[in-house]
């Protein structure tokens, strides 16, 4: 939603409204990953920004785009750290068994 230039504050807030009601209703699995508290966090900071604060409008949303699309690209790369190779390092692996 934050790339989205067409979103607008209005949309912005009742479309993560919509999907923190889903988010709440879901049964919490307590997990203990880094991914997974500062995932959690970010929803609850980003909540309390938008939807909960009687100051946010299109000059706040505009903004905080850059930001936050720098934030959410943290938390990707936090989630993808776990699994990630370097292409170097994984056509090492394929070729140990040659010889």
């Amino acid at each position: 939603m934050f790339r989205d230039e067409q979103a607008c504050s209005q949309s912005f807030m009742v479309k993560f409204e919509q999907l923190k009601k889903k988010f709440d209703e879901k049964a919490e699995v307590q997990l203990d990953s880094e991914y997974h508290q500062q995932l959690k966090s970010y929803i609850e900071r980003i909540y309390q920004q938008t939807c909960l604060s009687e100051d946010f409008n299109d000059k706040v949303f505009s903004d905080m785009r850059e930001a936050e699309m720098s934030n959410l690209n943290r938390l990707q790369k936090l989630k993808n750290g776990t699994s990630y190779k370097k292409d170097k390092h994984r056509s090492r692996h394929q070729n140990e068994d040659w010889g």
